[in-house]
């Protein structure tokens, strides 16, 4: 059990050091649903008694994700579509503070549906660029490669290039949340 435990975090660890910037925004969302759906359910445990220790532990994961999103979040690039953003992440901070002090999973649901929105809008946006850069660059067949693996084709060769992370950003950093567990 501890070998996979190790084998999980030493993956996790390379996966975040190797990503470029937009794959740390998916990750980081990734941690945060998965951080509210483990507290909801051992809030929501039907056939046993409510893990509130656990709860707490993921809602503070989740708050701690949500606080990375703020932190990160560039307002003079961003505009007013960043702070509209950022008054997003202040209400779903307080619904997890919320969530922690009543004992509501109702809050994590919410919360979680919204970074899973934030997420596939995200997800959607970056394979319209890649497929807009396809389209200027039809010579690029590792990114040909990389749009077939997305899609579920099976890609033409294999490189040593890595499609899901064509180009690993310098001095990336993941935050002070923990990965595993």
């Amino acid at each position: 059990m501890a070998a996979t435990n190790n084998a999980q975090y030493t993956y996790q660890a390379t996966r975040i050091s190797t990503a470029t910037k937009e794959q740390l925004l998916l990750i980081t969302y990734d941690i945060g649903i998965k951080a509210c759906r483990t507290a909801e359910n051992a809030m929501s445990a039907k056939d046993k008694t409510p893990d509130y220790d656990t709860a707490n532990r993921e809602i503070i994961r989740a708050q701690e994700v949500v606080r990375e999103l703020m932190v990160t979040l560039n307002k003079e690039r961003g505009g007013e579509m960043a702070d509209k953003l950022m008054q997003l992440y202040e209400y779903m901070y307080q619904l997890l503070v919320d969530a922690n002090m009543k004992k509501e999973p109702d809050n994590l649901r919410t919360v979680r549906g919204m970074l899973e929105e934030l997420k596939q809008t995200w997800e959607s946006a970056l394979l319209q660029l890649l497929q807009k850069y396809q389209e200027e660059h039809p010579e690029d067949k590792d990114l040909q490669n990389a749009m077939d693996e997305l899609e579920g084709k099976k890609p033409e060769t294999k490189t040593a290039v890595s499609y899901v992370n064509p180009a690993p950003a310098k001095n990336a950093k993941a935050g002070k949340f923990t990965l595993a567990g």
